[in-house]
């Protein structure tokens, strides 16, 4: 077998992906259309998943995120939200229309006011000179939201939604068209090779490892609950997402098509995937409701919980491990998009491809990404080789 990623780039490769989340699904769709061929393998089922991906918000805000976050993460969200326009028009035309970037709003109610002008300030601390954020006069704020009844807000231009659970199933209609082999309910193992019940994993010339929590303490990897609850109704109509500060919790509510709306808040360290708690659900509703007490009428359509994958900084990781095999089949690493999965995830997939060396572009990001390996079962350095072939952007 040809272990030289150097030169498995001058011709189609067959990769296989662990984990059919929004990564995998965005490895599958690129590999596919530079002319590889793909493997999709996932532990559940992919038409009607239920991971971190399919229960997430999708706000692509990297003002928000700053403000809790490294700088660093805003700037891979800028450039992952170049790349997501770039590719949805890559994209058949029905994908297009689930993205949009109407920027955000922040909130907050006169005893919480300090919250508010807490945010503006770390805003300003974190971006400096590029700090776009706006206050809003009332009839500014009512001009942008109708239905929001504050004395002023905070606008964030530079932020976005995409109707996640459409774009995933289009994806994977995509992939199924285009002849990526889906493998649903196939969980994958690396111990350090890659490991199939009843499939010869070796057959792959490389293996990417987006299993997410999948991975767990394989791959150093804890889960973050999060959850969420969607609810329906015809009398608010808001445009963008919403996000309202409280000391405790900093309420999201985004709008999704036909008068839905996701509502979450919650961050809790645990692995625990169970059902949502009702103190969760009482808080959730309760902010909702102060919101605007419209949403009392709404009809609650779904809860659900998820697990976010994390690494210790909550900070991402893609490296590639050289197995220490006779096989020597190559894995890249790629986890920890923690809650930045659908701000970060086209950044992630952009370093991967280079890293295995089949992208057509040059990551600005690969010092942030690459500062680790995410091996937890490697004994000794000596075990992780990389390929002097990749050395083409050090």
């Amino acid at each position: 077998m040809n272990t030289s990623l150097h030169k498995r780039a001058e011709s189609p490769v067959h990769a296989a992906i662990a984990g059919g989340g929004l990564m995998g699904r965005l490895l599958a769709w690129r590999l596919t259309a530079l002319g590889h061929r793909v493997s999709l393998f996932d532990a559940g089922s992919l038409s009607t998943p239920h991971n971190a991906a399919y229960t997430a918000a999708a706000m692509l805000s990297p003002m928000s995120e700053v403000v809790v976050s490294e700088r660093a993460i805003y700037d891979m969200g800028l450039h992952s939200m170049t790349l997501w326009e770039n590719w949805l028009a890559e994209l058949p035309a029905q994908f297009k229309h689930l993205y949009s970037k109407r920027g955000s709003v922040v909130v907050a109610h006169p005893q919480d006011e300090s919250e508010l002008l807490q945010f503006h300030q770390d805003l300003q601390h974190h971006l400096g000179a590029n700090n776009q954020s706006q206050w809003l006069a009332p009839h500014e704020l009512a001009q942008l939201e109708p239905d929001l009844h504050f004395s002023h807000g905070l606008y964030l231009p530079n932020e976005a939604a995409l109707n996640n659970r459409v774009f995933l199933d289009k994806l994977l209609e995509w992939l199924i068209d285009h002849n990526v082999q889906i493998h649903a309910n196939t969980p994958v193992r690396f111990a350090p090779e890659a490991q199939i019940d009843n499939i010869d994993a070796s057959q792959f010339d490389l293996w990417f490892d987006c299993r997410g929590v999948g991975a767990g303490k394989e791959r150093q990897v804890r889960g973050v609950r999060g959850e969420v609850i969607w609810v329906e109704t015809d009398e608010v109509k808001l445009h963008r997402p919403i996000r309202l500060m409280h000391p405790r919790y900093k309420l999201y509510i985004v709008p999704k098509p036909n008068n839905q709306f996701i509502v979450g808040a919650t961050e809790i360290e645990s692995n625990d995937n169970s059902p949502m708690s009702v103190q969760s659900a009482l808080e959730l509703c309760s902010a909702l409701y102060t919101l605007n007490p419209a949403f009392a009428e709404a009809r609650i359509v779904e809860m659900d919980t998820n697990l976010r994958p994390a690494l210790i900084d909550n900070m991402p990781c893609i490296t590639l491990v050289q197995a220490n095999t006779s096989i020597g089949t190559p894995v890249i690493q790629a986890n920890g998009l923690y809650r930045h999965g659908y701000l970060l995830a086209p950044s992630a997939v952009e370093y991967a491809l280079q890293l295995a060396g089949l992208g057509r572009a040059k990551s600005p990001f690969a010092s942030h990404f690459n500062r680790r390996t995410l091996d937890a079962y490697t004994t000794s350095p000596t075990a992780i080789q990389t390929p002097k072939a990749l050395a083409l952007y050090d």
